[in-house]
């Protein structure tokens, strides 16, 4: 029995998507997606650029997951997926100005306007219980 490349990518990422949606993330995957939740959100957003990289896995995500179990958080929760829904995630970056595109990447959106933004260097370089206390202390400025 063969498995297409596309199913077995699929396959793949699938727990990467889940690690986010499980926390109550919602995937965008089209542009219409992005279009109809960020300028809308009213309130502050978080959005997390999802990656397949190691430090999506071992950073990113687990310190965004910490990040969620402050009191104060963020009124929406969104997550696209840079390589895999490609057009949702440049739509989301044409938000996330004057910064480069870069994932993972971390945004934090108030009322449709970006006020925090966490770039993949950011990441890469620092623990997941760095990018957590970085993450609360933009929530506790902004999400109150």
């Amino acid at each position: 029995m063969s498995m297409s490349f596309e199913r077995y990518m699929t396959d793949m990422i699938q727990p990467m998507r889940d690690e986010l949606t499980r926390l109550g993330i919602q995937e965008l995957r089209t542009p219409e997606d992005v279009e109809s939740k960020l300028p809308e959100a009213a309130g502050t957003a978080l959005v997390v650029v999802n990656s397949v990289c190691g430090c999506a896995a071992g950073q990113c995500r687990p310190g965004v997951a910490s990040a969620l179990t402050n009191d104060v958080t963020p009124d929406h929760l969104y997550t696209v997926f840079a390589g895999q829904d490609k057009e949702a995630t440049a739509k989301a970056r044409e938000y996330f100005a004057p910064y480069p595109p870069s994932s993972p990447s971390i945004a934090l959106m108030k009322d449709g306007e970006l006020v925090h933004f966490i770039e993949r260097h950011q990441i890469e370089n620092r623990s997941a219980q760095e990018i957590a206390a970085d993450l609360t202390a933009a929530f506790d400025r902004y999400c109150r």
